[in-house]
């Protein structure tokens, strides 16, 4: 998650909203793919974080599928993410600070225990919570400042 947050300082640095992710081989200790928010810099509404990691770990592995990866991010996802985690087939979410506007995993939307998925996402909420959500709220008072 460490990594995960120096991701996310250095998009609040380049003016995106400060979430960073990271996709991680547990079992090898591997570190497969990073991304932080960049929709701004990309011009791509889909370049949040999580997606940039999942597409850098897809490419690392050589296949879309990610089963027992674990991907790491500061902020919840949002319901693009959330479909990505499960399309990726992610075995682990590990975020930061909730989402109470657009999160999809907890705070609006329970996007990971649809009946309709095949696949379902261990989550675990609320690792370096406080770190997490200072920085957006930080990078937000001084956006409004």
């Amino acid at each position: 998650m460490r990594q995960a947050l120096a991701l996310a300082q250095t998009a609040a640095e380049c003016g995106e909203v400060p979430v960073g992710a990271v996709v991680v081989d547990p079992v090898a200790g591997v570190l497969l793919g990073q991304g932080r928010n960049s929709p701004i810099g990309l011009c791509d509404p889909s370049a949040h974080a999580e997606i940039l990691a999942l597409r850098e770990a897809a490419t690392e592995r050589g296949n879309y599928r990610l089963p027992g990866a674990t991907l790491y991010v500061t902020v919840e996802p949002c319901m693009m993410c959330v479909g990505a985690l499960v399309h990726a087939r992610i075995e682990r979410l590990v975020f930061g600070a909730p989402e109470p506007r657009t999160g999809a995993v907890v705070s609006r939307a329970q996007g990971l225990t649809s009946a309709a998925h095949n696949h379902r996402v261990a989550v675990t909420a609320g690792v370096l919570l406080d770190e997490c959500a200072a920085l957006m709220q930080r990078f937000f008072r001084q956006r409004r400042a």
